[in-house]
């Protein structure tokens, strides 16, 4: 038996229980690891409480079919399923399983096809940031050139603040929108303008940027056209089916001013060695609001879908 938080239907963290299960065995292609850290991202949020629609399309329609969050995990491999060749035994590895999850508990199987080794230098707790958070930072700030005017909605997370750190080393002037509790911090990390989201609309403020990256999109595109220059662009990371509908939609209409539309990010392997090797050079440094205990994670995802946390939580077994 193994220690996991588990929950069997859609809510908040109140639905959350630490639990006695049975340990899990890897299926063919999948490798068990001995979870040391699982990073809680805004996605096992979304999987808890079943909203927007496409965490039910993904998750299960009417409860949740997998029953242990937890995607960005880093552990030591102590069992190998059929058709895998490529990792050992004690091998120490990460990786964003958003698919399989399973991270909040001792144990978890993940896609062997999906695991990358963790470098020496990173620690569990770093390494844990790396795979979901930082994919998006690295691609939500690619091409952006010197003098660009870079704005990121919902700034103070896990991806805005790498994705701030980049785009700052970039030669961007950085426009960071989030909350008031964290505006103050933001500056601290070098954002060369500040925006309580409660206060006041960056779509309405009469100001343009080049690029814009949007961690939770509320605004469809008629909105976000009065914010961008001449050729700028707006990409999206999620937000409710309906707006990022019509930023897909609408966003093709203006496409001959604008671009808007969603976020991409390449999944797998690639992305997540290449966060690993910035991580390991100092282009990014993920934020550590706190590292917890697996006791702790209905109280972490409680912040993190109120968007209390400054850049990460950690929870380490």
């Amino acid at each position: 038996m193994m220690r996991a938080v588990v929950y069997d239907r859609y809510g908040g963290p109140e639905e959350l229980r630490l639990s006695d299960i049975d340990i899990p065995d890897p299926a063919k292609g999948q490798v068990r690891v001995k979870v040391s850290a699982c990073a809680v991202n805004l996605s096992d949020w979304e999987y808890l409480v079943g909203s927007p629609f496409y965490a039910r399309m993904v998750g299960g329609m009417m409860r949740p079919k997998i029953p242990v969050l937890g995607s960005d995990i880093v552990g030591v491999v102590d069992s190998i399923g059929p058709g895998v060749s490529d990792i050992d035994v004690g091998q120490r590895i990460m990786g964003d399983f958003v698919m399989t999850r399973g991270g909040f508990a001792e144990y978890a199987c993940v896609p062997a096809s999906e695991a990358v080794a963790v470098p020496p230098g990173l620690s569990d707790e770093i390494a844990a940031c790396l795979p979901q958070a930082g994919g998006i930072a690295v691609a939500g700030t690619e091409d952006l050139e010197a003098g660009n005017r870079f704005l990121i909605n919902g700034a103070g997370g896990g991806s805005g603040t790498m994705a701030l750190q980049l785009a700052k080393a970039a030669g961007c002037h950085v426009t960071a929108v989030d909350n008031e509790r964290k505006i103050g911090w933001l500056e601290s990390l070098g954002a060369d303008q500040v925006m309580d989201y409660r206060e006041q609309n960056f779509t309405d403020c009469g100001e343009k940027w080049d690029r814009i990256l949007d961690m939770v999109a509320t605004r469809g595109p008629g909105e976000i056209a009065r914010a961008l220059a001449e050729g700028g662009t707006y990409r999206a990371v999620g937000g409710h089916v309906g707006v990022l509908l019509s930023l897909v939609v609408g966003g093709r209409v203006r496409s001959r001013r604008h671009s808007i539309g969603m976020l991409m990010v390449p999944s797998g392997r690639d992305l997540t060695e290449r966060v690993a090797r910035m991580a390991l050079e100092g282009r990014i440094s993920p934020h550590l609001d706190s590292v917890l205990p697996l006791s702790s994670v209905p109280e972490a995802l409680r912040r993190t879908g109120s968007g209390d946390v400054r850049g990460k939580v950690v929870i380490t077994m």
